[in-house]
């Protein structure tokens, strides 16, 4: 299970708790955090207070379905990884101290259909070129937008001055990106450090009651996020308890698993048995070149956090959404370039705060979740690598024990229902995530629909009849439809209604035919790109196989 990238209680899954229905979910830029993305994430809980909040997305936690999951007549199943659905599918627990991020398949040889289909490169290289322009063409309508729109009345409160040495005016309508990385970043580096290296130092030094009976913006965020992982993480902790009553798990080991500190506020999650077997190694051991990897994601992630401040400088993509009469004077192309960017951000946001935490954890000798895949690679609802963690406890507790094999339409529709319904109650039962999580399961659920008439005889005959190459295509532009289905069904999570029936109108109804299909052929130009990447990656994941069979 997975997309989009809101909180318990919180205000923005990945899943967080429930603001006021008026308010805008957890910027589905808090959303990181949780579920998943862009396609079929819920969004993160969202907190009471702020109006717009997380992870991301996420878009999130399920998500990722398509056309691409049919089955051709003539070969055999594909591999779990490959074109087929991949909702219910856990990530495979790693073993203790395996490398996160590592591509992880099945033994099963690589399909001639779908996957390991090539295009010629002519074709691709055409593609390269269209998706190249269409983003440049789209980024400069945003840019000279922002320009014009800066000095706004609308846009007061959420641009501001910038630094000093860029000289121009910031897009600061994310609260929560301002405060971890602006207003909050000196005690984040401090509270991690001395997590990692002087944490009794930093108690006797800097008392940490000012948490509890200070005032501060990011206060009643790290209050709902603290709880509504909590939740999770107790749940899970009963759960195992119950399943393996031999074991006798103590006090101590779910105060350690919950109070984790940079596990605590904003995950990701770990489900307990899989924390509680990497925390007990007796003597961890270091892989060869894994301080390495770390130092390199520790940078990595200031890095991005650079981009992004400097991104937003030129670019107000979260504020011109806030302003309905100015956004719908936007170019079509700028229009749906500033849908698209959101949900990118809401993925970068993910990525950078999951990257942050997880630097540290891996420091300790965990394993934790892997980071969330590109919101642009994420085609299909049943997609699982936005936010893996909310993913796994999701599909160990609930979507994997209803659902089966995740073949049958009836079980997974219960299966699906069931998992949204604990979605929507984590993250606070309000208007937005109603719609979302109806949207999200609808198009989870449309996909094993797809797919189930597709393997319908009439049907199978035509793509049979097909070239492998133009099976690809046909595929390819499904996914395309899809992978705008997606976007729109999490703008309701990280923006608001109002804005995304904007997005639907101007793209879909005025702007038909032209816009429509403009759009639809450069998103099937990306579409085909990831699939070609995916190809690669399979190939060579293949030759590694080969290489380490005996002889």
């Amino acid at each position: 299970m997975p997309l989009a990238t809101p909180s318990p209680a919180l205000a923005p899954p990945t899943i967080l708790p429930a603001a006021p229905c008026g308010q805008q979910l957890c910027s589905a830029r808090l959303c990181s955090t949780l579920l998943s993305s862009a396609p079929g994430r819920p969004p993160p809980p969202c907190p009471p207070p702020p109006s717009s909040c997380c992870h991301h997305s996420p878009l999130i936690a399920l998500r990722g379905w398509g056309p691409q999951g049919w089955t051709h007549p003539t070969v055999a199943p594909e591999p779990s990884w490959s074109d087929g659905r991949k909702v219910g599918r856990r990530t495979p627990e790693p073993e203790v101290g395996s490398v996160p991020g590592s591509l992880t398949t099945s033994s099963s040889t690589i399909q001639a259909m779908g996957i390991k289909t090539a295009l010629p490169a002519a074709e691709l290289g055409l593609y390269s070129l269209v998706l190249s322009g269409a983003l440049a063409y789209a980024g400069r309508g945003l840019l000279e937008a922002s320009q014009d729109g800066a000095h706004r009345k609308a846009f007061r409160e959420s641009v501001r001055p910038g630094w000093e040495y860029i000289g121009r005016k910031m897009d600061v309508a994310d609260f929560e990106w301002v405060m971890w990385f602006t207003s909050f970043r000196n005690v984040i580096i401090f509270a991690l450090s001395g997590h990692v290296l002087f944490a009794k130092l930093c108690t006797m030094v800097a008392p940490q009651s000012g948490f509890v009976t200070g005032t501060f913006d990011l206060q009643e965020v790290l209050f709902h996020g603290g709880s509504g992982f909590t939740v999770l993480r107790c749940t899970s902790f009963a759960l195992e308890s119950c399943a393996h009553p031999d074991r006798r798990y103590s006090l101590a080991d779910l105060l350690k698993y919950n109070f984790y500190l940079p596990f605590f506020f904003f995950g990701p999650i770990m489900t307990f048995d899989r924390f509680h077997t990497q925390m007990s190694q007796v003597e961890p051991v270091r892989r060869e070149g894994e301080l390495w990897r770390i130092r390199a994601q520790a940078g990595l992630s200031v890095v991005a956090v650079m981009a992004v401040d400097i991104f937003f400088h030129f670019f107000y993509i979260l504020t011109i959404p806030n302003d309905l009469k100015f956004a719908n004077r936007l170019p079509d192309s700028a229009l749906a370039g500033l849908a698209y960017s959101n949900l990118v951000y809401d993925w970068v946001k993910a990525a950078v705060l999951f990257g942050v935490v997880n630097t540290v954890a891996r420091l300790d000798h965990l394993d934790p979740p892997q980071p969330p895949k590109c919101i642009t690679a994420l085609y299909v609802f049943a997609e699982t690598h936005f936010d893996r963690g909310i993913n796994d406890w999701l599909c160990k507790y609930v979507y994997d024990h209803i659902g089966g094999e995740h073949s049958e339409v009836i079980p997974e529709l219960g299966a699906t229902v069931a998992t949204f319904a604990i979605t929507t109650l984590w993250l606070g039962p309000c208007d937005i995530v109603y719609l979302w999580s109806f949207l999200n399961c609808f198009g989870l659920n449309f996909e094993l629909w797809v797919q189930k008439l597709a393997e319908l005889g009439p049907l199978a005959q035509i793509e049979a009849s097909l070239s492998e190459q133009m099976s690809r295509r046909v595929r390819a532009l499904f996914g395309a439809m899809n992978f705008w289905a997606i976007i729109m069904y999490n703008l309701v999570s990280l923006n608001s209604l109002e804005f995304t029936e904007l997005v639907a109108r101007r793209l879909l109804l005025t702007g038909f035919p032209q816009t429509t299909l403009a759009i639809l052929f450069v998103t099937y130009c990306g579409v085909q790109l990831v699939k070609e990447r995916e190809r690669t990656l399979a190939l060579e994941e293949e030759q590694k196989q080969d290489k380490e069979k005996p002889e």
